[in-house]
Order: C-alpha cells, then sequence, then structure tokens
C-alpha cells in the first residue's frame, strides 16, 4: 500500500512540474486543443518557458476555471511565446486569435504569463479578432502578466460583452503593443473592454494606435494606473469613452483615474538651449482621452452621447493635439487632470476631415458645449465650436514642436531618423515591472506615485508566487 502512494504522489509531483512541449511543431496546436478539451474544469495547461508555439488556430478555453500559463508564471521574456502562424486569405479573412475565451462554459478561465505574437509584419489588417479574445458570457475571467504585439486584426485584448452579460473581469500586470499601424485604417487598440464591473490596472501599454485602452460603455469598470505611450506611431486616442455601442453610451459607475499618458517626444539631439526638437516619425497622441461619440465619429451616431463616468486625476505629458476632448457627454466628472514634464499641443486640418468639420485649435482640455450637459468639469476647460471628428487632425510634417523628455521605453540618447514606419524589433528582457521601474525616473513630478506602484506591482508578484507554492499538491 506504501508502494501505491509513493506512485501515486510521485505522479502527482510529475504533473506539478510538467509543461507541454512546443515540439513536434506540426502537432502542437491540436495537442494543446485536445488537452483543453477533454481535461475538464480547473484544468491548468502549462507551457515551457523559453519556447516559441507557431500556432495553427486559436487555443480555446472548454471548461470553468481553466488556466493557460507558464510553468513557474516568470514574468519576462522566458515566457512562452504563442505565435499566430495560421492561414491568412486573399480576402483579408484568416487566422487573427492566439487564445479563445469566449466558450459559453469559459466561466473563471485565466490567462497568465504568457506572449503572443500576433506576427501581422507591416502587412494590411485582417479580418477577424484580436490576439486574445476573452469575456462573452461569462464572469469572473483573469488576463494577467501577459504580454500581446503585432496583431493580424484589430486589437492586441479584447474582452467581448457577450450578451451585455460578461461581468468582473480582471486585466492586470499586462505588457501591450505595438498594436497596429497609423496608416489610415490599418490602426489597432491595446486593450479593448467591453465587460461589465471589471477591472483595468497597472498595464504598460507601447504604441497602440487606435485606442490605447477603449471602453465600450463597461458600466461599472474601474481603469487606473495604466500607463500609455507613443514610440513610432501616431496614436488616435489614449483613453476612448466614445463607443455608443453596445452599452447604449452607458458608462454609470466606469472610473478612469490615475493613468499616465504620454505623447510623442523629439527624437533629435537636445542642445542645452533647446526646449522643443523634431519627431522623426511625427508620433503624437491626438486625443489623450477622448469623451462622447462626435468626438470620435463627428455626426454618425446623430445626437446619442456618452453619459454617467468619471474622469479624474489623470496626468499627460508628451506631445497632443488634446489632452482630454469632450462633446456629446452628459453627466460626466471631469476632474483633476493635470499636464506634467514637458508637453506641447499641436495639430491641424488633415485631407480625411469632412469639409462641415472645423477642427479646434490645438489646447489641452476641450469641450464643446453645444453638446454636452450636466458635466462637473476642472476649471482648465476651453469651450470650442466644433468637437466632432477630432481624429482627422494631423501632426506637423517635421520641424521643432515636440518637446524634451523620456517614456519608459526611451533612454537619454535620441532616436536617429528611420525610414518609412515599419514593424520594430521588439525589446528584450523588460517585464511589466521592470518598465513601470523605468516609468520612475521619467517623470519627476510623479515620482512618488510611481514608486508606489513599483511596489504595488513588486508585491503582487510575490503574493501571486506564494499563493501559487501553497496551492501546488503536497
Amino acid at each position: 500500500m506504501e508502494g501505491v502512494f509513493r506512485g501515486h504522489y510521485s505522479q502527482r509531483l510529475r504533473r506539478a512540474d510538467a509543461c507541454e512541449a512546443a515540439e513536434p511543431a506540426d502537432t502542437v496546436t491540436d495537442r494543446l486543443n485536445n488537452l483543453l478539451q477533454n481535461s475538464g474544469p480547473g484544468y491548468t495547461l502549462q507551457l515551457c518557458p523559453n519556447q516559441t508555439y507557431f500556432i495553427q488556430a486559436p487555443l480555446a478555453f472548454a471548461s470553468p476555471n481553466q488556466e493557460i500559463s507558464t510553468l513557474g508564471y516568470p514574468t519576462a521574456d522566458e515566457r512562452a511565446l504563442l505565435v499566430v502562424n495560421g492561414t491568412l486569405n486573399d480576402d483579408g479573412t484568416g487566422h487573427t486569435t492566439a487564445i479563445d475565451g469566449i466558450c459559453l462554459t469559459c466561466s473563471g478561465v485565466k490567462l497568465r504569463n504568457i506572449q503572443i505574437d500576433g506576427a501581422r509584419r507591416g502587412a494590411p489588417a485582417a479580418g477577424g479578432g484580436g490576439n486574445i479574445e476573452m469575456g462573452g458570457e461569462n464572469p469572473d475571467q483573469i488576463v494577467e502578466f501577459v504580454r500581446s504585439y503585432d496583431p493580424r486584426g484589430w486589437s492586441c485584448l479584447h474582452i467581448a460583452e457577450g450578451s451585455l452579460n460578461c461581468n468582473n473581469t480582471l486585466v492586470q500586470n499586462n505588457d501591450i503593443g505595438p498594436c497596429g499601424s497609423d496608416a489610415f485604417q490599418q490602426w489597432a487598440d491595446g486593450i479593448s473592454m467591453s465587460c461589465l464591473n471589471s477591472i483595468v490596472r497597472n498595464n504598460m501599454i507601447q504604441g497602440a494606435t487606435d485606442g490605447g485602452i477603449v471602453l465600450f460603455g463597461s458600466p461599472g469598470t474601474q481603469v487606473y494606473n495604466n500607463t500609455i505611450w507613443v514610440l513610432n506611431h501616431t496614436l488616435l486616442g489614449g483613453i476612448n469613452m466614445v463607443d455608443y455601442d453596445p452599452f447604449s453610451g452607458n458608462y454609470t459607475g466606469t472610473v478612469v483615474t490615475n493613468n499616465t499618458i504620454l505623447g510623442g517626444f523629439a527624437t533629435d539631439t537636445e542642445e542645452p538651449s533647446d526646449t522643443k526638437g523634431n519627431n522623426f516619425e511625427g508620433a503624437v497622441i491626438k486625443m489623450g482621452i477622448a469623451i462622447g461619440p462626435r468626438t470620435w465619429f463627428g455626426d454618425k451616431f446623430g445626437t446619442n452621447v456618452s453619459f454617467s463616468g468619471v474622469v479624474s486625476n489623470n496626468q499627460f505629458g508628451g506631445a497632443f493635439t488634446y489632452a482630454i476632448a469632450v462633446a456629446s457627454t452628459v453627466n460626466f466628472t471631469i476632474e483633476n487632470n493635470v499636464l506634467i514634464g514637458n508637453t506641447s499641443f499641436i495639430g491641424a486640418r488633415g485631407p480625411n476631415c469632412s469639409d462641415s468639420d472645423s477642427p479646434p485649435s490645438p489646447a489641452p482640455f476641450i469641450v464643446d458645449p453645444n453638446d454636452t450637459v450636466n458635466l462637473t468639469l476642472q476649471t482648465d476647460f476651453q469651450p470650442i465650436g466644433d468637437g466632432d471628428a477630432l481624429t482627422c487632425v494631423l501632426p506637423p510634417n517635421g520641424g521643432d514642436y515636440w518637446p524634451f523628455g523620456l517614456n519608459p521605453s526611451n533612454t537619454t540618447h535620441p532616436a536617429a531618423p528611420t525610414g518609412p514606419s515599419e514593424p520594430q524589433p521588439q525589446p528584450k528582457g523588460l517585464s511589466s515591472g521592470a518598465k513601470a521601474g523605468i516609468a520612475v525616473g521619467v517623470i519627476l513630478g510623479v515620482l512618488a506615485v510611481a514608486i508606489a506602484a513599483w511596489f504595488i506591482r513588486s508585491w503582487a508578484i510575490k503574493r501571486t508566487k506564494i499563493s501559487r507554492k501553497q496551492d501546488a499538491p503536497n
């Protein structure tokens, strides 16, 4: 009997320490999906550290409380890498998604400590889902310590609404981007959230091109302590609260607070007397936070509005056209948002502006009083005559208009000019926690906040590891 017990005990230990290998590559997609389909609720699919999985179809969760993660829960480059490698068709359809967590029995599933390369490689945007598709008809999902970049589709990470009953998704401590191209209609989001009562926190989002974080209403959702910045591409909106669908403009209980949004900085050599310089890629953020459908879509949604959200205590540095733009908005509270470090506000009417559009001059905080009601606004908002379709503005084509400054990606050494925008090599060895550590030195004015965030995230990592050790078989 003792020998039988020892045998079962050693099998449990081997299972706890095992990971599913990337080789043989020609069977890896089927092997991993078979394990998810046949292993039942609570199963953990552990991938191997430092291995690359070329998948031909999405890995699909199948039962409640399943998990996909890397063995040992590393938080940097050791994380297993999934590469979207299935067929793309001539009509722009095909394989775009690495992880599918929207099955009807996917409540409580968890995606942890892996990397996902969408492998777009400068190709046109494909129809289909994002790198990661979660949510759907499910509560209590988690996406954490995941790196997602270069999606073939429209988003690096999408939390879908289901039948407006997705609820309580936690998205935290992820490294997101680059996502998409800033060529016209080739954009992609960083995080696309369309789930009730969720949390989006402590994420590092670099190089998104459509929205850094897009809130599709998502009533009750809290968005805080995220850092969004641009390097080589223009971003249309840092955080977007502009979509009428699918929650009919309802942002009740949706709170966006304590986020840092950094526009473009000068990339040429700084001389002692310089306050501004050129950015060789013309990178800006057009709207740091966009509120109300008309700021984005013009008159497409008629008199529809965004209503009842809160935007407070966010900070903006670098080059924007507008830090916060508000139109077609009712019953929002927008207070205590500030500029930090070096900033500039630049841009002008572009060729995609319609004849009826009259974009206002660049400014930090703007509001269209013609279609906004019952707002609680900080005092430095500037009224404008037309807040429609502000994404049509374009940054200057060169010139010394960008402030000098740092973000979590760059160093004190300016970048050299490059040719036309192309996908950039991905930096190695920086987890989201490491990037947050770099951000401490970026803006002295937020030193205390950055240090606090670093300690909170370090504590979270330690706590997670301790918890997992306690839950392991013994």
